[in-house]
């Protein structure tokens, strides 16, 4: 006697049965529950004596906000509470099966960074500059925006964009070049993104036309760039430093209105012209990439090449275009160093800084958005150990420089949800 089959309820949708079917992950709050422990066995349990004191805004703004101290150790308590909440919550929904919200993830980001800070300013005569901590966070962040930025527009493609690092050590470079030969700091904005894209051309032509490796490609580029401009550095730009790398650093630009906003005006208004430029550039490719036709038919190419051809989409003449694209964006990225921070250009200045861009931008998903945020929180990092430095923190500032590297691990290693890139990246289309 065969078993009978129980028919589903009319209406079950299929994404309700997978849903059932996959396995419960707890990775996410588990990563809250080692924050909170940390913030409770590392801030919390003797913490030191006295108050940490904030500094949030200065008179510069519609209003003065003043100084004010927290006592270290009952608010190490409370964010400790806090956190363990978050956690709670964090367990409750992955049992029930729910995502866990963005805000919630921010949310814990937030309390840990503040219980650390709290932490590390206890007891001190110095005062925390928060205005100054978030401006210099945006600062270092730039161009490893721009670099994610071109990662995202190259690999959404299907093009493998290893070269980041080299296009913006070449766009620093023209930059300071154009810049001081002309000695107008905005040509450097023309000339940059120039430098950027004859990268990005030269890896889609090795990586198109020929089907060379991606990644070999990329680091031969890097290596050619490092080598190109140290020579020229050497040769040229220190023989006559006046004409071909003097400083020409870009004015800052205040936003009537905004840039008198408490905290945030400071850090968002009161910028150059490179960083508006970089508001406008996340913003379009973030519609771009998912609310227009280029976007969809740059998505099928870098996800399903061969079903794209079938309906008229020119895969290989769109990779090319977008990784020129992309070295534009990234070579925009690259002045930052230069013009941007009215530098004149140093050898090896871009400082690893594609890589972590490559980073941030696996961090993020491929996406512009996740990107960006990404990019955050490494300038965040690096600008947070500044500033201890200037506090006269005993935390090594090192340890906070390990911090991009130490969270692209757990990225990868799958701690912030699923990653998979575009499922054509790297491999070569033959029509």
């Amino acid at each position: 006697m065969s078993t009978p089959v129980v028919p589903l309820a009319a209406g079950t949708p299929a994404d309700d049965m997978s849903a059932v079917a996959q396995r419960i992950s707890y990775k996410t709050p588990i990563v809250f529950a080692v924050a909170t422990l940390v913030c409770l066995l590392g801030f919390a349990v003797g913490a030191p004596e006295g108050e940490t004191t904030f500094q949030i805004a200065s008179g510069s703004g519609w209003f003065t906000i003043p100084n004010f101290g927290v006592p270290a150790a009952a608010t190490a308590w409370v964010l400790t509470l806090l956190l363990a909440a978050a956690t709670a919550y964090a367990f409750w929904l992955t049992r029930a099966r729910r995502p866990i919200p963005m805000w919630l993830n921010a949310t814990v980001g937030l309390l840990f960074v503040v219980g650390f800070l709290v932490w590390v300013g206890a007891g001190k005569t110095s005062v925390i500059p928060v205005t100054s901590l978030l401006a210099g966070a945006l600062a270092l962040s730039v161009p490893l925006i721009f670099g994610a930025l071109s990662g995202v527009v190259c690999e959404r493609s299907g093009i493998i964009n290893i070269a980041i690092e080299g296009q913006l050590l070449f766009g620093a470079f023209a930059a300071a070049v154009i810049a001081s030969l002309f000695a107008q700091p905005y040509l450097g904005l023309v000339g940059a993104p120039l430098a950027g894209a004859s990268v990005g051309a030269v890896l889609a032509w090795f990586s198109v036309k020929y089907h060379v490796n991606q990644l070999i490609v990329g680091v031969v580029l890097n290596t050619l760039v490092l080598g190109l401009t140290g020579f020229f550095f050497s040769t040229v730009l220190r023989a006559d430093v006046s004409t071909w790398n003097s400083r020409q650093p870009l004015g800052i630009l205040e936003i009537p209105l905004l840039s008198q906003i408490p905290v945030l005006g400071p850090v968002l208004f009161r910028q150059t012209i490179l960083v508006y430029i970089m508001y406008a550039v996340i913003v379009l490719l973030q519609i771009m990439l998912f609310r227009s036709r280029w976007g969809l038919r740059t998505r099928a190419v870098g996800e399903h090449p061969k079903a794209a051809d079938t309906v008229g989409i020119k895969v290989n003449p769109r990779r090319v275009w977008n990784t020129i694209l992309g070295g534009a964006i990234a070579g925009l990225g690259g002045a930052f160093f230069t013009v941007g921070s009215g530098l004149a250009f140093g050898r090896e200045m871009s400082a690893g800084n594609g890589f972590i861009a490559l980073a941030a931008m696996i961090l993020g998903k491929w996406n512009p958005k996740g990107a960006v945020v990404a990019a955050l929180l490494f300038g965040f990092s690096k600008n947070l150990g500044n500033v201890l430095s200037t506090i006269g923190s005993s935390v090594p500032s090192e340890l906070l420089l390990m911090l991009p590297y130490v969270i692209t691990i757990f990225a990868v290693a799958g701690f912030v949800g699923r990653v998979r890139p575009p499922a054509a990246e790297g491999i070569p289309y033959t029509k």
